[in-house]
């Protein structure tokens, strides 16, 4: 079994709880989960908008951990939804809402990643035409097949990581 997916490294149980007191433990073990990775977006969030791209990724092998645990955990609540709803009907409530308050958040945290990725893309794509437009060798009034050049062309060696 892979180390990430062991059951024993996730701070609750994905067995179906038997008893109210396991059925709480598992809600609000999850529920700290979800308060954990909130907590972390925002900072990755505010992060990115601020520029600090580099301080934003230290967090990632944090914010998969906690990603990792939380998909798990939600998994686990489908799986076992009847029992802990009647087993920790108070517990189980409290997970919904905070599950309905993370889908927004998501969405910002979401939107400000891809907003900074267009716009490393953006910068990166004028360089490189900047810099293909400076290169000297090129010939100005016919190519090698005989044809007319088309104009600046982009530098080569430019590479625009997109997995941000």
């Amino acid at each position: 079994m892979n180390a990430q997916t062991e059951p024993a490294k996730l701070p609750f149980s994905v067995e179906r709880p038997t008893s109210p007191v396991e059925a709480e433990q598992f809600c609000n073990a999850l529920t700290r989960t979800m308060d954990e990775l909130l907590n972390l977006i925002e900072t990755e969030t505010e992060l990115v908008r601020g520029g600090k791209l580099r301080d934003a990724s230290t967090l990632q092998p944090e914010k998969a951990r906690l990603i990792h645990e939380y998909t798990r955990g939600m998994m686990s609540a489908k799986d076992h939804a009847v029992a802990l709803g009647n087993l920790a009907p108070a517990a189980t409530q409290t997970l919904r809402r905070k599950h309905a308050e993370f889908q927004p958040v998501l969405r910002i945290n979401l939107a400000v990643l891809s907003t900074a990725r267009e716009v490393a893309s953006d910068i990166v794509s004028t360089v490189a035409k900047a810099v293909g437009a400076q290169q000297p060798n090129r010939t100005t009034t016919y190519g090698p097949t005989g044809n007319s050049p088309t104009g600046p062309q982009t530098a080569h060696g430019i590479a625009i990581n997109r997995s941000l």
